[in-house]
């Protein structure tokens, strides 16, 4: 069996990391073609010598002549190279079977796009560019042949509970449920939210993420994606949609059909799971994740989710169902917003009213492009940042 070439975007993050490890158990399978990487400049040069890429991309000109000054000393013949078109490249190239799109934000869009465009197999966890470009990206898969794979831990359940001759699409589902742990501040009081932290925000009782993509858990904003990200996936519309606390992280989503059953997948929450499915479908890879043992449990909780205490789930909805360029904006929102938390700008209960005020205020045309997509995702992101200054007052200490 001939090596299948992956390219990871976004190799130094959580997902990356778990994406290497799989490849690392599995050699007489995988060879690694490019890693990316936006400033864990030495985290990727450490990778660049254990698994001896082609190119490695690196965001700008000064990080990438320092990677390969450390390449260079080392003997590594890896090439590196910086910015947007680089990262397009190493998508989109021939000899590259498997993209990992798992760089977070917009800033995943145009290469992840560009290796649906080239018809790759594309394991997604940037759920940025469905929510940003959901019928674009749909239509150049398919007119590609691209096959998507989804690897976040939601939608590559909900693929494992669909009909085998019809994944994406099946006329006999009545609804698909996500579940949601409620993430760190599930039982805390609407009081408590005013005086988070950011660390107490990034910090999930189940998952290991990356610090942008705990507060979306924390704020449920992620959900929110996952629910855009649904639709456009697995061509469900809006209603048939729902979102269930589930604090455990076991049933990692759930599928119910017409005829009164519901179908589900449970695993230990462990990236490598959904990774290892997604690298090998239709086969199945051996992992090193931990079994799961439902008697070390007792027993599972389910919960009803209170819209009121999460309103960026609710906007998530909204603009699913208003269209146009709603999730762009939702989205360009969401990351000025989320930047101002961490860096201690803003309240953490500021970010839903900040999002709310962006969609007010912004147009909302559908973008048909691209760079019709960019375009009014920079819109959205100066109008967000204006609105980020008003919010200045209630700045954390």
């Amino acid at each position: 069996m001939a090596l299948r070439q992956l390219t990871v975007l976004g190799a130094t993050g959580s997902v990356g990391t778990s994406t290497l490890d799989v490849v690392r158990q599995h050699p007489d399978r995988y060879c690694i073609y490019a890693l990316t990487a936006h400033s864990q400049i030495d985290q990727l040069f450490t990778l660049c010598q254990e698994f001896r890429p082609k190119l490695a991309i690196v965001s700008t000109a000064k990080d990438a002549a320092k990677l390969q000054t450390q390449l260079r000393a080392s003997a590594i013949s890896t090439e590196v190279s910086y910015g947007p078109q680089a990262l397009i490249h190493v998508a989109s190239a021939d000899d590259v079977d498997i993209v990992v799109a798992a760089i977070v934000g917009a800033a995943g869009l145009p290469a992840t796009l560009a290796a649906a465009q080239t018809g790759k197999r594309i394991l997604l966890a940037n759920k940025e560019a469905l929510v940003m470009s959901g019928q674009l990206f749909m239509q150049a898969a398919k007119n590609s042949g691209a096959e998507l794979l989804p690897i976040d831990s939601e939608h590559n359940a909900i693929f494992q509970c669909l009909p085998a001759h019809a994944p994406y699409y099946s006329k006999d589902i009545e609804e698909i449920t996500l579940t949601a742990s409620g993430g760190p501040f599930r039982t805390r009081s609407a009081e408590y939210l005013e005086t988070v932290t950011p660390e107490q925000a990034c910090a999930h009782p189940n998952w290991v993420m990356g610090r942008k993509i705990s507060v979306d858990s924390a704020t449920m904003m992620n959900k929110g994606f996952e629910v855009i990200e649904a639709h456009w996936l697995f061509s469900v519309p809006a209603q048939r949609i729902a979102v269930v606390i589930h604090p455990q992280s076991i049933v990692h989503s759930m599928v119910a059909y017409t005829d009164g059953s519901v179908l589900a997948q449970l695993g230990n929450p462990d990236m490598r799971t959904p990774i290892a499915h997604a690298l090998a479908y239709p086969e199945r890879l051996t992992t090193s994740v931990r079994r799961l043992n439902l008697t070390q449990y007792g027993k599972l909780e389910f919960e009803a989710l209170d819209p009121a205490r999460f309103p960026c789930l609710s906007l998530a909805f909204d603009a699913l169902r208003e269209g146009g360029g709603a999730a762009v904006l939702l989205n360009a929102a969401n990351e000025i917003a989320v930047s101002a938390f961490l860096n201690r700008q803003i309240r953490f209960t500021a970010i839903a009213k900040i999002l709310y005020q962006t969609l007010l205020h912004t147009s909302t045309q559908t973008p048909e492009s691209l760079d019709a997509i960019l375009a009014l995702d920079q819109e959205a992101r100066i109008k967000a940042t204006d609105i980020v200054r008003q919010h200045q007052y209630e700045m954390c200490d």
